[in-house]
């Protein structure tokens, strides 16, 4: 797959994030419990990717079992941000919370990147890469000044 279609999919991805803030932020204001909420989400969310799952005929069950116990900890990675942006987005602002979860992941992906964190492709931090997230970071900040 060309490099272009990798980043169309993330672009396409990095989209749809402050719209699942919106929209669960809403859903848990509306139903009166931001919890709720976040367990609709991932009980739609689990469907969809075990339907993926099984038209895609992988079959990986072995390796499941022998994968490092420490890999699934994204699971509750992902649990935490759910929740958290179903709380906070309704009293903080979509944005805000975005704004400074984009913040996090651009820390986070340089140094998973720079030191090859669970298994990442090496990207050293160069005073070029350096430049361009603390530009991001200040884009970041700036916005917050409104």
């Amino acid at each position: 797959m060309p490099t272009s279609t990798y980043a169309f999919v993330m672009l396409c991805a990095g989209i749809g994030i402050p719209i699942l803030a919106a929209l669960n932020a809403a859903l848990g204001s509306k139903i009166g419990s931001p919890v709720a909420a976040s367990v609709m989400l991932f009980a739609i969310a689990f469907c969809s990717a075990a339907l993926v799952f099984m038209l895609g005929g992988f079959k990986p069950e072995a390796s499941i079992a022998s994968a490092p116990k420490h890999l699934f900890l994204a699971g509750v990675l992902i649990a935490f941000y759910v929740l958290s942006i179903t709380f906070i987005a309704p009293k903080f602002g979509v944005g805000n919370a975005v704004f400074f979860v984009l913040l996090g992941q651009l820390m986070s992906a340089a140094a998973i990147d720079h030191f090859a964190l669970f298994g990442a492709q090496l990207n050293p931090l160069s005073l070029t890469r350096a430049g361009g997230i603390a530009l991001m970071a200040f884009g970041v900040y700036l916005t917050q000044l409104a």
